[in-house]
């Protein structure tokens, strides 16, 4: 299993400061807002993070040209960093009975498997906006495989991530899988949403086999009894490392800090954790 970022955590850094361009928020990493620019990152996230691939949002590309996710791309293959997953930062209306409203979200979702092939991810994800009919979930299903047509042809995956309504059960969410059908389609759990299940370890269960990636998220650390220790207390993420490694899965883990402080931190302690759950040669720091 390989371990990753997911750079919305550094958003902050990577996000120019008001007035500021982008073309001039280079730099490398620390700092405040605009001082890590996104053709620095693959760099960052390998030698500083000690993390071997990158799951961008669309809000952090927003603005950029197919040249500038060309240049992206160029700088995670010469750092061995690799594009991975484009997530849709906003829930799409797929289930809609509006018509209008939903071809504007399988359009938009098309143009984010354009962006995502430009950066050489293999993966597209997003959520989708609940829709409280009866149709819902065949109309979510019937859009989805319009995206597909255009994922399939560039060789990019479509995942779904869990959202309050119709995929909040994971049982619903598998379900609506299937009714799409194909090889492409599939989900991406989240370590802090699975925590939120009536039963965690079970919830990450029932969504990992149909995963082509996950988000390890994680939020505040404390400190432990011994010294140098810190606890992730909200949850297991050794546990819940285990659960997923338990299924058979040999994915991507993205580690996302969600908590207070320098994000930097957090994710060395996140990769510290998750290093030894899962027997992996420990990265340098």
């Amino acid at each position: 299993m390989l371990l990753t970022l997911s750079a919305q955590c550094l958003s902050a850094r990577l996000l120019p400061k008001k007035g500021r361009s982008s073309a001039s928020a280079g730099g490398g990493g620390g700092g405040g807002a605009g001082s890590l620019s996104l053709t620095d990152l693959p760099r960052y996230a390998r030698d500083e993070l000690g993390l071997f691939g990158l799951n961008l949002t669309t809000s952090l590309l927003a603005g950029a040209d197919l040249r500038k996710l060309e240049m992206i791309r160029e700088a995670a293959d010469k750092a061995s960093c690799p594009c991975l997953v484009l997530i849709e930062s906003e829930p799409q209306p797929m289930a809609t009975l509006d018509e209008a409203k939903g071809a504007t979200g399988v359009e938009r979702m098309t143009r984010v498997v354009q962006a995502a092939s430009r950066l050489g991810c293999n993966s597209v994800a997003m959520k989708i906006v609940n829709d409280d009919h009866a149709d819902a979930f065949d109309y979510a299903a019937e859009r989805i495989r319009e995206v597909l047509k255009k994922a399939d042809k560039m060789d990019v995956n479509v995942l779904i991530a869990p959202h309050d309504g119709l995929t909040n059960d994971p049982d619903r969410l598998t379900e609506l899988v299937k009714k799409v059908g194909g090889f492409r389609i599939g989900t991406l759990p989240d370590f802090q949403t699975a925590s939120r299940a009536p039963d965690p370890l079970m919830y990450l269960r029932r969504l990992v086999p149909y995963a082509q990636a996950v988000t390890a998220s994680a939020l505040n650390f404390t400190p432990g009894k011994k010294k140098s220790e810190f606890v992730h207390e909200s949850y297991n993420l050794e546990e819940f490392a285990k659960t997923v490694a338990s299924v058979g899965y040999t994915g991507t883990l993205a580690l996302e800090y969600r908590g207070d402080g320098e994000p930097e931190e957090g994710l060395r302690l996140m990769r510290q954790v998750l290093e030894s759950a899962l027997g992996l040669e420990v990265a340098e720091s």
